[in-house]
């Protein structure tokens, strides 16, 4: 099944929690901590959101940090996703 965003909003994955730490312990299911970055897995075609036109500046492949609590959870196919508006994304990740 594909999940197509509408307007301005945007999918995300959240990135998987790292299982050794940077010096070299092993964590279990309990200790690790879940990253506040997601990747974007769908984007919307942008339009006009409350009279405004909105231009959708981020991409699918794109790593993201979002606000705490924003979004909806959905689960699709086993898949556990977020769909935001953009405005939810606080910063894309750059290396």
């Amino acid at each position: 099944m594909k999940l197509n965003p509408l307007s301005d909003r945007v999918v995300i994955k959240q990135v998987e929690a790292e299982e050794v730490t940077k010096g070299g312990i092993i964590l279990t299911g309990a200790a690790k901590e879940k990253p506040e970055m997601y990747t974007v897995v769908a984007v919307g075609p942008g339009g006009f959101v409350n009279g405004e036109k909105v231009e959708m500046t981020v991409k699918v492949g794109d790593t993201v940090i979002t606000g705490k609590y924003s979004g909806t959870n959905v689960k699709i196919d086993g898949e556990e996703l977020t769909i935001v508006r953009q405005d939810d994304i606080l910063a894309v990740v750059s290396e």
